[in-house]
């Protein structure tokens, strides 16, 4: 073979590697990925996190499989992405918990919300809804907010995570009210004793209230996002009970560990991000009472950073301890 044509050839290999894909040049996934989930079964964060696992499998062509592992607020399985080999193979589903609002109530973590982790890319956010058993004795916002003042520090509220904790805090803030926190392993099990009338209120997001709303175990008194629910148009929000302003949601957001090479945090950031724009992932996430809320790793990084500001701010604020 002439050296000309030779030189030829090679050229055009090197051109064709340059404009493989990502995943392609990296040559991933090889073989199935984890995503962990700091939340059992029936959470928001959960189900998104089946949904976009199933999308990337037919992305990928290869398994892409949810293990949860809740408990210790969240620590557990957000260590257990940290400490992985930083190669693609485990992700974290993570939410305003583990990734904001235990960095402004804990001083020591077993895991650094930033540092330990990069950003892929955001997934949905979701309202969140005040409840009480449907036996409670409150029939709106205004009658919990008068039996809580009335006895302060002597009601109890389901806690499904840090983060709600602190969301309870922030209403408690706006009506100059005092509870007592009872801490659940999540936000189905807290709904549970709420349904139970174990405990006398909550805040709970909506894909794990809707269902106990419907079957008439609790009884909803409002909801913390701007806007009222198109599933629940009867019941008003916090800012028309009485707090102008309150607006608050959960969100879910998928991350690696730190240093996980830059092609392949891209290559699944547009899959995540091409996969979550599609129509039934729109009506899948309005189906759990969520918003799809696609951003890049960058946007991630920064809204990140800027809701643990905003949640150091309200654990002051309210004097919530710092463990």
């Amino acid at each position: 073979m002439a050296f000309d044509e030779l030189r030829r050839r090679l050229m055009l290999a090197s051109l064709a590697l340059f404009t493989l894909p990502a995943a392609a040049q990296t040559a991933y996934p090889t073989h199935p990925v984890k995503i962990i989930v700091s939340l059992p079964p029936g959470s928001g964060a959960d189900s998104t996190a089946r949904f976009i696992a199933q999308r990337l499998s037919e992305t990928f062509q290869q398994p892409f499989v949810v293990e949860n592992r809740p408990g210790a607020n969240g620590f557990i399985g957000a260590r257990a992405v940290a400490s992985a080999a930083p190669d693609g193979y485990t992700l974290f589903v993570g939410s305003n918990s583990t990734m904001v609002t235990n960095a402004a109530l804990f001083k020591s973590l077993p895991y650094d919300p930033v540092k330990d982790f990069v950003p892929v890319e955001r997934l949905a956010r979701f309202a969140m809804v005040v409840v009480v058993p449907s036996t409670s004795r409150f029939k709106s916002l205004g009658d919990l907010v008068e039996g809580i003042r009335q006895a302060p520090g002597k009601l109890n509220y389901a806690s499904g995570s840090a983060g709600y904790q602190v969301y309870t805090e922030m209403f408690h803030e706006r009506f100059h009210l005092k509870g007592n926190a009872i801490a659940y392993k999540g936000t189905a099990p807290a709904m549970t004793d709420v349904a139970a009338g174990n405990v006398d209120y909550a805040i709970g997001e909506i894909s794990s209230v809707l269902p106990l709303i419907r079957a008439g175990r609790i009884r909803p008194l409002a909801v913390t996002d701007s806007q009222r629910l198109k599933d629940l148009p009867q019941v008003p929000t916090v800012a028309e009970s009485g707090a102008p302003g309150f607006d608050v949601t959960a969100w879910t957001g998928v991350f690696a560990p730190a240093k996980v090479p830059d092609q392949i945090v891209k290559a699944l950031s547009d899959a995540v991000r091409n996969a979550m724009q599609q129509p039934d992932s729109v009506k899948f996430i309005a189906g759990l009472g969520g918003t799809v809320d696609p951003g890049s790793p960058r946007e991630l990084r920064k809204f990140q950073l800027a809701e643990i500001a905003r949640t150091r701010e309200i654990v002051k604020s309210a004097a919530i301890p710092v463990e």
